[in-house]
């Protein structure tokens, strides 16, 4: 699969046994590996004993017993387990039912009865998603070391492998770099991409769909229009933690509508960068003036997380 770091796994969750067998031959034919579980008690048997083996979670929220929406509150609620992509299947698709799921921690819907290629665009999506969050917690063992005694700094960035890297370096500064390489990273990317060059929301949507995404971001990186844009990350460790100020050179953005999860958006496969930096990665998040600066904290540990924005 694209963007493949280890061997792809997938646990479905799934009581009704004519649905799982349709999953798991989807699953096979895409082919992924995949464990089932009939109920929740097992889910989470599944989970609490191999933590670091699956790349996302299929899960049906309507099951007897612990129902799906108590899996997803114990898998968030788990600091092994938190990062993990969970994709919720369900017929109950009204508004409040999805904010709901999304209140609770779920990042991708599908609706029954579901389209098989949607269903396989999403779980691709959570999958290479979560794998390179695995790829970014790897690389923070390489920098560790001297760096922690930074102080301050600026860094200057252009392109999306430049922003991953950036981001992993910066992570090592912080109490939890695992917790923080994740945000870190899915907002340098959006100040690449949508900041500097200028791909909005929908079009990325089309771009996603036609799987031109990474070649337009490369078209777009060497045009005389975007090649002197770049992102700048000043960062400063204060007595209360760490602080990050990131800035690109776009005409910034109405963020207000990306700070949450929505449910106009969950069954989109992109647009959840900012929430997921917002509720796993830092206790503060600020944009100043017209969105293309953003400031974050970290806190240091036992000096009172909050997070306002």
């Amino acid at each position: 699969m694209e963007g493949s770091f280890m061997p792809s796994c997938i646990l479905v969750v799934e009581d009704d046994l004519l649905s799982m067998e349709l999953l798991k031959e989807l699953l096979s034919e895409a082919k992924y590996s995949f464990e089932t579980a009939e109920n929740g008690h097992q889910a989470i048997k599944h989970l609490e004993a191999t933590p670091d083996r699956f790349n996302a979670v299929l899960l049906d929220r309507m099951m007897p017993g612990l129902d799906g929406l108590e899996v997803l509150n114990k898998i968030k609620s788990d600091d092994q387990l938190k990062a993990l992509p969970v994709i919720f299947q369900t017929a109950k698709s009204s508004r409040e039912d999805i904010l709901e799921g999304l209140q609770a921690g779920a990042h991708y819907y599908i609706t029954k009865p579901f389209e098989e290629k949607n269903l396989l665009a999403v779980v691709n999506t959570a999958v290479t998603d979560h794998q390179r969050y695995q790829r970014l917690q790897s690389e923070i063992d390489e920098t560790l070391g001297a760096l922690r005694n930074l102080k301050q700094g600026e860094f200057t960035l252009r392109s999306l492998n430049e922003a991953r890297k950036v981001a992993t370096l910066l992570a090592v500064l912080c109490p939890d770099p695992q917790r923080t390489v994740l945000g870190l990273s899915e907002l340098l990317v959006n100040a690449v991409e949508h900041g500097n060059l200028g791909i909005g929301y929908d079009e990325k949507s089309k771009l996603n769909d036609q799987g031109e995404w990474k070649n337009e971001v490369k078209r777009r990186l060497d045009m005389p229009a975007y090649q002197d844009r770049h992102v700048s990350v000043f960062f400063e460790r204060q007595e209360q933690g760490v602080q990050f100020l990131i800035k690109d050179q776009g005409p910034g953005f109405d963020w207000q509508h990306y700070l949450e999860f929505s449910p106009e958006r969950a069954f989109d496969t992109h647009g959840r960068g900012i929430a997921l930096a917002k509720s796993i990665s830092f206790d503060h998040v600020e944009y100043l003036g017209n969105g293309n600066t953003v400031k974050v904290t970290v806190n240091q540990e036992g000096s009172g997380a909050t997070n306002p924005s």
